[in-house]
């Protein structure tokens, strides 16, 4: 019987130090993310005042866990409802002209 000693490798500490330096866990969107699958299950099952209570706080939560985002959104919004106002104003002055085309033919035909 061949005996082979065992000894302590030497990464065996750092891969220890490195387990205690990760990231912490993120209780936050384990929370939210709970949160959002407890909602799912009550809509599915019918309450849908708890469903939706529960959807909202999930959705708080997540969004208090991206901050970032959620900021980086904002700023971005007054650009997109002036971008929404400029093909709104386009959609209305095209169904205006529309309006008048039609008003014309109307008036031809009735002769």
């Amino acid at each position: 019987m061949v005996v082979v000693p065992l000894s302590k490798p030497e990464n065996e500490s750092a891969m220890t130090r490195e387990a205690v330096e990760s990231d912490p866990i993120n209780w936050i969107g384990f929370a939210a993310g709970g949160t959002l699958v407890a909602a799912g299950l009550l809509l599915l099952v019918g309450e849908r005042r708890a469903g939706m209570v529960a959807a909202a706080s999930g959705t708080a939560l997540a969004m208090l866990n991206e901050k970032e985002t959620l900021l980086s959104w904002w700023n971005a919004m007054p650009g997109y409802i002036d971008q929404v106002q400029r093909v709104l104003n386009q959609v209305q002055a095209t169904v205006e002209e529309v309006d008048a085309k039609r008003e014309a033919l109307h008036r031809v035909l009735a002769r």
